[in-house]
């Protein structure tokens, strides 16, 4: 829903009501089919007061005997009721004087909750009842409970539920003929079971979405997501665009000074780049690579095709750091064929950007690397051939839109995006299915592996001690600390107090401090200094985490790692290792050590393939760390899960074209039934 606007009521539902339903995605008649249980309670059966197990939910029915509003422990409601068998009591701490009306003596009830040990002895805290007469049938299906928002009771959702389901019997958008081929349940039949699920049915395989009925709707979930970014993707290649032929002219050149040799793994991304860029549609291409694979030079040459061709090229890219790092390299590459590139930032000086925004806007320059001050309004490029935006995943839509956009002549500019994050085949296939994918898979020789290290932080002096060594002996270091500023909360070092206590530690060193909220221009003398081997350890926030490239840069100690992500904590990981020296990258940690933390730290320390990492990391978070960043509209998968439905997202990657080609009718049903009018978002 756009901000602002006022949320109206449908369906015979008021605007309030309709204003807590839109929290949950609800937005019409149709949503409510698909809003489906998280999972379901047994209320089909009553157990014994005396067979109920402790911590095991379960449904009693008892008789009221007592109900006392006590002062002792605390304020709060106990009921004592009984079946035949034995005795349970009822506890509510926050409650309102009309239940303890309700329950009088004699009264019966049905509670649905845990049994344990307490108090009062065998009680259920808080548990969900209602009063019944004495021969009231039990439910013949199972009890869905419904993800859910404060102010909406499940009862209400229920009711909301099964009135939709009364009035508007869902229609089946797949024909017959394509349900019988794949094997599918009928629509309207899974969403019966999803939603009252029979009593006997197989329990396990409802919580575990393995039954056939959420197959059904996991494949079309997935289905309308393939169809919309088939869809995203033909329209793009239908716009026009200048073709930029590869002539070699420079790019020839550019090789030919270069100090080392493309992969095969560059050679081929570049061929793929070169190809669509020759083309009359835009590109659309995702180059994605390990740390240290080399992307720059890939992009470099892609900038000299446009260049050949008589275009300008732009490189965005998140942070200043990377933007200037982008460009320290590129300048140094195309100075050596006497070309220049233009810088700009939002930290620059305004004679210094005046000049290079007039040199741009004339046509002079042909090549310009920045942050997000290249797509101020300001900024014109008359013939802008390619647009290319690195971690293209910290941009938002809008961002790398404004980019492309300043084209100015009616075509768009061929739009190549990077990312140093791996991305894992099912997520290439469904969230990105959007774009044409290249894929850096080797690195370049001489890269030393870099050895991971796991030391608890109650061995810090060690540490220090091996950072003063490693020193002493002509290498630099970097300190990794994940906080600027002190928080009670985490309890967590800052880079602050980390730089002090180093200085203090280790006086016979050159410590220099990096962190996000210094200045544009001490944030580059820093890393000029750092670089020209004036610093011997930088301490830093995670700043450094791309774009950083240090080759005497050994050593890499990462204060509380176990707060990292795992792509975070591999992309921090590769600022060392990029000499011939072995290079060591220390994990300090804080004990205890929490579950998760200890998994993720236990995958980097077995892993060095950033590809099988982004896997495990997939698996560990889910796909929303790496597309919710991505802003393009494009709606998470609330059912569908990447790792164990494998098979359904190649089903649906099969379909979609298909459908699209032979029968855009059921495509436009599929579509209309899970994105409900927001399809347009996902074109962007």
């Amino acid at each position: 829903m756009p901000e602002g606007r006022e949320v109206g009521g449908w369906g015979g539902i008021g605007p309030q009501l309709a204003a807590r339903l839109a929290k949950l995605d609800i937005r019409g008649p149709h949503d409510l089919l698909l809003h489906l249980p998280l999972r379901y309670e047994d209320e089909t059966r009553l157990t014994a007061i005396a067979e109920a197990r402790e911590g095991d939910s379960c449904q009693c029915q008892l008789t009221v005997i007592s109900a006392d509003v006590v002062a002792r422990p605390r304020r709060q409601l106990v009921v004592r009721g009984a079946d035949d068998s034995g005795e349970l009591v009822l506890r509510f701490l926050n409650f309102y004087p009309q239940l303890a009306r309700q329950l009088t003596p004699g009264a019966i009830l049905r509670v649905f909750g845990e049994p344990r040990r307490g108090f009062f002895g065998v009680e259920m805290v808080h548990p969900r009842l209602r009063v019944v007469a004495p021969q009231e049938p039990l439910p013949q299906s199972l009890t869905p409970v419904y993800p859910s928002t404060a102010g909406l009771a499940q009862s209400a959702l229920r009711k909301l539920v099964d009135a939709e389901l009364r009035r508007h019997p869902p229609r089946d958008p797949l024909p017959a003929s394509l349900r019988d081929r794949l094997g599918l349940m009928a629509l309207p039949e899974a969403l019966e079971i999803l939603h009252h699920p029979p009593p006997g049915i197989e329990q396990d395989s409802l919580q575990s979405r393995d039954h056939r009925a959420w197959l059904r709707i996991k494949f079309d979930e997935l289905l309308a997501q393939q169809i919309s970014l088939r869809r995203a993707y033909a329209a793009r290649r239908a716009r026009n665009a200048h073709p930029l032929p590869a002539s070699g002219a420079l790019s020839d050149r550019l090789l030919a000074v270069l100090p080392f040799a493309l992969t095969g793994a560059q050679r081929r991304a570049w061929q793929e780049i070169a190809a669509d860029m020759a083309g009359t549609h835009p590109m659309q291409r995702l180059l994605q690579g390990d740390v240290g694979s080399g992307k720059t030079v890939v992009a470099a040459l892609a900038m000299l095709q446009a260049a050949e061709a008589g275009f300008q090229s732009a490189l965005m890219a998140p942070t200043e750091i990377l933007a200037e790092q982008h460009y320290r390299k590129i300048a140094q590459w195309l100075d050596a064929l006497g070309l220049e590139v233009a810088w700009l930032s939002g930290g620059q000086k305004k004679r210094e950007r005046r000049a290079m925004l007039e040199r741009l806007a004339a046509g002079e320059a042909s090549f310009a690397v920045g942050t997000h001050a290249l797509i101020e309004e300001m900024v014109e490029f008359p013939r802008l051939g390619l647009a290319v935006v690195d971690e293209q995943h910290r941009f938002g839509v809008r961002q790398r839109l404004s980019l492309r956009e300043k084209g100015g002549d009616g075509c768009h500019p061929h739009m190549l995006m990077m990312s140093a994050t791996p991305i894992p085949r099912t997520l290439a296939m469904s969230f990105y299915a959007d774009l044409d994918v290249s894929v850096l898979d080797e690195l370049p020789p001489g890269r030393t592996p870099v050895v991971t290290k796991l030391v608890a932080d109650s061995r810090r002096d060690e540490v220090v001690g091996r950072v003063r060594d490693a020193c002493r002996q002509g290498r630099q270091a970097y300190w990794v600390c994940p906080l600027i500023e002190e928080s009670e909360a985490l309890e967590l070092q800052t880079a602050v107090d980390t730089h002090r206590h180093l200085c203090e530690a280790l006086p016979e060193l050159a410590v220099g401090l990096l962190h996000g909220r210094m200045k544009a221009a001490d944030k580059a003398a820093t890393m000029a200094a750092f670089a020209d081997g004036a610093i011997d350890l930088l301490v830093a926030t995670t700043v450094i985490e791309v774009g950083v490239d240090v080759a005497n840069a050994s050593l890499m100690v990462i204060e509380h790692a176990e707060r990292f992500g795992l792509a975070q904590l591999h992309q921090l990981r590769g600022r060392v290792g990029r000499g011939s020296d072995e290079s060591v990258c220390i994990l300090l940690y804080a004990r205890p050590l929490s579950a998760n933390g200890r998994a993720r730290l236990k995958v980097i320390f077995e892993n060095r393939d950033g590809f099988a990492i982004a896997r495990e990391d997939l698996r560990l978070r889910g796909p929303g760390e790496f597309v919710g960043a991505r802003q393009s509209g494009l709606p998470m998968l609330r059912f569908a899960d990447l790792e164990r439905d494998v098979m359904l997202i190649e089903r649906a990657r099969n379909e979609a074209p298909r459908l699209i080609r032979d029968d855009p009718a059921t495509a436009d049903a599929v579509l209309a039934m899970w994105f409900a009018g927001r399809e347009g978002l996902l074109g962007a």
